[in-house]
């Protein structure tokens, strides 16, 4: 059953600004645009690692890496995500942050078997954990609105419909504007005047009403892949492999939003808090090969097929207002004073493509001093889509809004390592262009990298460490009226990522 996507929309977009998405076409943008994942030794050069091998990460990134393992090897990565997000509304600044400790990645390599017949040296298998997508954050924001109030959205939403919709098991109750109307925030016009079009809906509290507004947002969930995979060397100059992703998808918001009536005599306040999840599975596959023309040069190329998910989602929302003893109906019948109403849980089951991803990079090395690599990665975020199995379930127009508002962009990622002796000193950047076609409320959502990390080998076990800065914008609406003066605010997101790779070759 089709249904929360039509709801409250907050436009909050996107990773790494992942809370409050809370619209189809936008969590289709925000389930596609993952991060770099990596070892501690590729995050340190910002996921720069389509040329190059011997690193578990090769098992999610490019197979064919794997191909120049020449031990087999067992490393953990465990991390700490902190994100800080600054918001602007109605001249008013908030800042919250919300930190984790989580494991982003580990890894298990096996090289099968060594020949040298034909030219094919060795072969490698490859088990990996990766943490694509961190969802772990929150925000809110204040102020006082003179222009309108989110009861305005709810007259508006509820133009048009019967009043028997919004009753229990009506189409509209488990909407907000439903529980707004279970909480007499508005009413049917023939309240008024019985010779009053039904369709139409008023309020008791006045439209100059000066709401005091605030939310807080909160996110929390992940996606992490296991990747399967194997890599082959042939002549140390030509390396092919190829595996199959499976893909885990954890997504949880909570939503509460306030009003503060000071200047009326009816509505005091009002609060809807909103809680959705999201929880499925894919599955994908990744080719690729790696070449060595030259002893200090790599070109790689690799290929991930789009992401096929099954999902399902669960909403709920629950009112409460606040009221002066108002008399609703003028006569004594009903004295207004705390109401509150919650909606039935709505869940939904359906399916979402995310888009492939095209990998080209190369590598230059300098003997025993270190090396340069640098990618680039082709994702079409146009291309995701949703599709229900369920008769009379359609997602046409969702995707058409897919396609009509994201575009293909092309990543870079460039990175770095020098080494002395055991020691190796990483640093690296990546940009992610902005994904939308046109720019949206006057800010680019491009999402900016940089990167830095330290290693140590020795003959039984290496230790790597990695820090990483990412920032970007967004915008964020609570709610959206045929006016000009809808609110927005500004999201500024700054998050720093940290992580340790300890391995064992063996």
């Amino acid at each position: 059953m089709k249904t929360w996507g039509k709801w409250l929309i907050g436009i909050t977009m996107l990773a790494p600004i992942a809370a409050g998405a809370q619209s189809f076409t936008e969590t289709a943008l925000l389930f596609s645009r993952t991060q770099p994942a990596g070892s501690a030794r590729i995050m340190g050069m910002s996921g720069a690692q389509t040329s190059l091998g011997g690193d578990y990460s090769s098992a999610l990134s490019n197979p064919a890496g794997l191909g120049m393992f020449n031990k087999s090897e067992f490393s953990i990565s465990p991390g700490f995500n902190s994100s800080n997000i600054n918001s602007t509304y109605l001249g008013n600044t908030v800042s919250d942050s919300k930190s984790n400790l989580h494991i982003p990645g580990f890894g298990l390599v096996f090289q099968t078997e060594q020949d040298g017949r034909n030219g094919f040296l060795s072969g490698t298998f490859g088990v990996s954990y990766s943490r694509i997508n961190n969802f772990n954050q929150s925000f809110s924001y204040e102020g006082l609105n003179n222009k309108n109030s989110i009861i305005d959205y709810f007259i508006q939403d509820a133009t048009g419909q019967q009043p028997s919709t919004f009753l229990s098991n009506g189409s509209n109750f488990n909407t907000p504007t439903g529980l707004a109307y279970s909480n007499y925030l508005i009413g049917e016009s023939t309240l008024l005047d019985p010779n009053n079009d039904p369709t139409e809906y008023f309020s008791d509290v006045p439209i100059n009403n000066y709401p005091f507004q605030s939310e807080n947002i909160q996110a929390k969930g992940a996606q992490n892949q296991w990747s399967f995979s194997y890599g082959a060397n042939f002549n140390d100059k030509f390396f092919i492999g190829g595996g199959v992703g499976f893909t885990s998808l954890r997504y949880q918001t909570t939503k509460t939003y306030k009003e503060a009536f000071t200047r009326i005599d009816t509505l005091r306040d009002l609060a809807l808090q909103e809680n959705l999840r999201i929880n499925g599975s894919g599955i994908n596959a990744t080719i690729g090969f790696i070449y060595r023309p030259i002893e200090i040069f790599q070109v790689g190329l690799s290929y991930a097929t789009p992401t096929l998910y099954k999902l399902t989602d669960t909403y709920n929302a629950t009112m409460a207002t606040n009221w002066n003893s108002f008399d609703y109906y003028g006569d004594g019948s009903k004295i207004l004073t705390n109401e509150s109403e919650y909606t039935d849980d709505v869940i939904s089951e359906y399916d979402l493509r995310t888009p492939s991803r095209l990998n080209i990079g190369a590598s230059l090395f300098f003997q025993k001093y270190g090396f340069l690599s640098a990618d680039v990665q082709l994702v079409n975020y146009s291309g995701a889509k949703y599709s229900s199995s369920i008769s009379g379930i359609s997602y046409t127009s969702d995707n058409d809004k897919i396609k009509s508002l994201y575009q293909p962009t092309i990543n870079y990622r460039v990175g770095g390592e020098f080494r002395y002796n055991s020691y190796r000193v990483r640093g690296g950047f990546s940009y992610m262009p902005d994904p939308f076609r046109s720019e949206q409320n006057g800010v680019s959502r491009q999402i900016t990298s940089v990167s830095g990390g330290l290693g140590y080998r020795a003959n039984k076990f290496y230790l790597d460490m990695a820090l990483v800065f990412t920032q970007g914008q967004s915008t964020y609406r609570p709610y959206r009226i045929n006016s000009p003066d809808s609110p927005l605010m500004k999201l500024d997101n700054k998050t720093t990522f940290g992580m340790i790779t300890l391995g064992f070759p063996f």
